[in-house]
């Protein structure tokens, strides 16, 4: 059993609608709370969004996936994990970004999150757009390139956005493998889809050895197979997960940026979060959660759920190294 300090407030306590709404009713550390060396998992907002090309909005994404997780209970209802017994986990604020200054907020999120692995605490990150993941992984891959499993219907591996601009959330994953942030042969991408501009992306990730899994092998395969060669890719070394939240059917998530038609339906959308069992993750984000395109939160809730089913496997990892 956990310390009791870092349980999620109960709704047989203080109902749900009620109180402050951290992550998962979990408590608010700051970075320079002396407890903070106690926290084995931090879950971290980013409210940024100034990498996107279109539809604006994921920066409000932090703050409703806060509001929408106070729905998630203590026990896993498919699995019977109860993570919060399992780790001690806890909200740790939202990185402060420069909306003006799209270079300053990165660096800002990089140094937040250096803390945060100095710490030794594994971030669970809810966005953002997708550029976000480029400083978090600055800070989690600067000792060693990382593997990522990457769920998505876009591969965000374009070179450049109009003319030159390479700092968009369609090239996160381009500038990381460039900056040997991240392995690219320990890389898989899975859910792509959509009309595109060109294959520039493609080719890429065909030339540095990402594996691709395009959304109608997906279909074919299933999760279960499908999830099987993810973990393969992975390996036992350390990976990151990033999961857009366009990952999913705009029929079951309709409040993103760039959503694409023909995904997979809420289900498997945490499916294939359940079948990261036994990842080496350290550190993982939900991003692309746009509020202005779902006011009913119904986007958001899909999002943290997903986010707690991470959260479950992140809790039988650590449960099982502490053995």
């Amino acid at each position: 059993m956990t310390d009791s300090f870092f349980h999620p407030v109960s709704g047989f306590d203080v109902p749900r609608f009620a109180g402050v709404p951290t992550f998962m009713r979990l408590p608010h550390l700051s970075l320079d709370d002396p407890r903070l060396k106690d926290v084995q998992v931090g879950l971290i907002g980013t409210p940024w969004d100034s990498g996107t090309t279109n539809r604006p909005g994921p920066r409000h994404g932090p703050r409703q996936l806060r509001d929408m997780s106070t729905m998630i209970r203590a026990q896993n209802g498919a699995t019977g994990v109860r993570p919060f017994e399992m780790v001690n986990c806890a909200d740790l604020g939202d990185v402060g970004p420069n909306p003006a200054d799209l270079h300053d907020s990165m660096d800002r999120i990089t140094q937040f999150y250096d803390q945060v692995v100095a710490a030794g605490v594994i971030p669970l990150t809810g966005g953002g757009d997708h550029l976000c993941s480029l400083p978090i992984l600055r800070a989690l891959g600067k000792s060693a390139p990382l593997g990522m499993i990457h769920f998505d219907s876009h591969t965000d591996l374009f070179k450049d956005y109009f003319g030159g601009t390479q700092y968009t959330h369609g090239t996160p994953f381009r500038r990381a493998i460039e900056e040997g942030l991240l392995d690219p042969k320990r890389v898989v991408q899975i859910g792509i889809r959509g009309t595109t501009y060109d294959s520039e992306d493609r080719d890429f990730a065909d030339a540095v050895g990402v594996r691709v899994i395009a959304i109608e092998e997906f279909h074919a395969r299933g999760p279960e197979d499908v999830m099987a060669e993810a973990r393969e890719i992975a390996g036992s070394q350390p990976t990151y997960v990033s999961y857009d939240i366009d990952f999913v059917d705009p029929a079951f998530a309709p409040g993103t940026g760039t959503p694409e038609v023909g995904g997979p339906n809420s289900f498997q959308a945490l499916q294939v979060a359940r079948l990261l069992k036994g990842v080496n993750i350290v550190g993982a984000d939900i991003v692309e959660v746009s509020p202005p395109f779902d006011q009913s939160g119904a986007t958001a809730f899909l999002g943290v759920s997903i986010m707690f089913e991470i959260l479950c496997n992140l809790a039988l990892a650590l449960g099982e190294h502490s053995e």
